[in-house]
């Protein structure tokens, strides 16, 4: 598919749900989510559907995400449905890494692709206060036993705040240091509880691991389906990536689209507007239908965000929990 803008979209990014067993301070509220009646969360069935016509669009690689992926039942049997479609060829996983070890047969029997650990320090006490249920340890048994395992493309996903673990840069890096883990830094979006936060720019953490590691290398080849910018430091055995959607916005790049555990295709972070699916598809509407219809909101994707400008409009009032980043 080619939007307005003349991007190729050929990542959708799918919220299974919007439950979490963690409470992270910048993603959801301490006291949880009101609950969502059941009929009102698309079912596995309806999410193959639309990912088979989306596949017929141009979709090659989704990514499942949350809330917790993992906390929804049956989410590695439809990664295993995902895996088979027609024209789908990657489906990663986006996990905070508490239920990873005992799901790990189960996703390796998926053939999944790729899986990030979102992990922001590595410091008991910081991680406790961030995640406000987490335990660190169970976490970095995750990440031992996913390497063990050989999943593939294993990274880890890390947003640093000020004065809350904004000098963990280095030792969070210290993770690529003897495995081909690679570490991300992603600038926190001022998406509902991340606008009580000060983020911390890409361009400061990279002069961090500068001044600890020595001077790093572009990496010019590809890594995942994202935006990140990755080098190689001296020392480090997995690369290094950055994720700066506020500082150094990379929109005119976008390739994907987003689809809610409420069937509500968005089509980027900062705006509410986009199609609600789930009321077509009990309509009864067919595939040819459906498809008009994506294709026809992907045409209308912004050309960007609009994070910190005036002219700011139609802003998403979620929280990032039920967007699935």
């Amino acid at each position: 598919m080619i939007d307005k803008c003349g991007r190729k979209i050929d990542y959708l990014r799918i919220s299974v749900t919007d439950r979490c067993n963690f409470r992270c301070v910048y993603c959801m509220p301490e006291q949880g989510v009101p609950p969502i009646a059941h009929t009102q969360i698309i079912s596995f069935e309806e999410i193959l559907r639309i990912c088979r016509v989306m596949a017929g669009l141009g979709i090659r690689k989704l990514k499942v995400t949350g809330g917790e992926p993992l906390v929804r039942r049956g989410v590695c049997d439809f990664i295993r449905a995902a895996k088979e479609l027609p024209g789908i060829e990657q489906v990663t996983l986006t996990t905070n890494g508490a239920l990873l070890p005992q799901y790990l047969p189960e996703l390796i029997a998926s053939r999944i692709d790729g899986v990030n650990i979102s992990l922001d320090t590595l410091d008991p006490d910081t991680y406790r206060r961030i995640t406000r249920r987490g335990c660190l340890a169970d976490v970095l048994a995750a990440i031992n036993a996913a390497w063990e395992a050989g999943i593939p493309r294993l990274k880890i996903n890390s947003v640093l705040l000020s004065s809350i673990n904004d000098q963990e840069a280095v030792s969070l890096a210290a993770l690529a240091r003897d495995r081909d883990i690679n570490v991300r830094f992603i600038e926190l979006m001022p998406i509902g509880l991340g606008q009580n936060f000060k983020p911390i720019p890409g361009a400061e953490i990279l002069a961090q691991l500068t001044a600890a590691y020595g001077e790093p290398q572009p990496f010019c080849g590809r890594i995942g389906n994202g935006p990140a910018a990755y080098y190689s430091f001296p020392g480090l055995k997995g690369k290094i990536g950055f994720i700066d959607a506020i500082s150094h916005r990379f929109c005119s790049e976008c390739n994907r689209v987003r689809l809610t555990a409420e069937g509500h295709l968005k089509l980027c972070l900062h705006y509410d507007h986009g199609l609600d699916l789930l009321p077509l598809l009990r309509a009864g509407c067919d595939d040819e239908q459906l498809q008009h219809s994506i294709v026809a909101a992907i045409e209308a994707k912004p050309l960007s965000h609009s994070f910190g400008r005036p002219e700011a409009s139609h802003t998403d009032k979620h929280t990032m929990n039920s967007i699935g980043g």
